[in-house]
């Protein structure tokens, strides 16, 4: 059980490396300052451009699969419901999207979770991580808002991985769930934003407004 902690621990740490935040310090700019405040990759590309926000992504996804794969390899003797190998592994995806959140190393002020939960998904079941993204595009295409679209993707890896027969491990399940009313609440003032209409719209990315009005 120990080595749970200690691998539970250290996911969490990796968490709270903020791509953004770390990428910004070798630029002397702090991204909480700028946009919407947040320190993800969306607001790393509205304020800082697309290279910048690339270096993002990369990091914090690459923290979600370095935490899952940490956990699925740890080898702990621990009681259930983390006495598999695929329990601990979303117990340390988990722990790294929390650090994400809620970084121990910028005063708890980090992003919203999305890359980081992907990068653990990547890890523990790839298979879902397709539709994930093909779900996100496609409401991002059809509305222009990136906050509304992470969210459904969110709630359709839960929906997938609760109904989904073989093709998920059965620590998947609850990690979708936890997963998505994790980026639900993150996203609330996305959410609020949305309901009085003011949220902030990707016009370029609404391909099928575009296409109508080109019709």
């Amino acid at each position: 059980m120990l080595v749970l902690i200690a691998a539970t621990a250290v996911s969490y740490l990796l968490g709270s490396l903020s791509g953004s935040l770390l990428v910004g310090g070798l630029r002397g700019i702090d991204i909480r300052r700028q946009g919407s405040g947040n320190a993800g990759g969306t607001n790393a590309l509205r304020t800082q451009g697309w290279r910048f926000a690339l270096a993002v992504v990369v990091i914090d996804v690459g923290k979600g699969a370095v935490a899952a794969w940490l956990g699925l390899h740890a080898g702990a003797a621990a009681p259930a419901p983390f006495d598999s190998a695929h329990a601990q592994g979303a117990l340390c995806g988990f722990a790294a999207v929390a650090g994400h959140c809620w970084p121990l190393f910028f005063g708890f002020r980090g992003g919203k979770g999305a890359a980081t939960a992907i990068g653990a998904v990547l890890v523990l079941a790839p298979v879902f991580v397709l539709p994930m993204i093909g779900v996100w595009a496609l409401v991002l295409i059809a509305t222009g808002y990136v906050g509304l679209a992470t969210i459904v993707a969110a709630v359709a890896f839960a929906l997938l991985a609760v109904t989904a027969s073989g093709a998920a491990p059965n620590a998947l399940a609850p990690f979708a769930i936890a997963v998505a009313l994790l980026v639900v609440f993150t996203h609330r003032s996305n959410i609020a934003r949305l309901a009085r209409g003011e949220e902030y719209r990707f016009d370029k990315a609404r391909l099928l407004h575009r296409l109508r009005r080109g019709g």
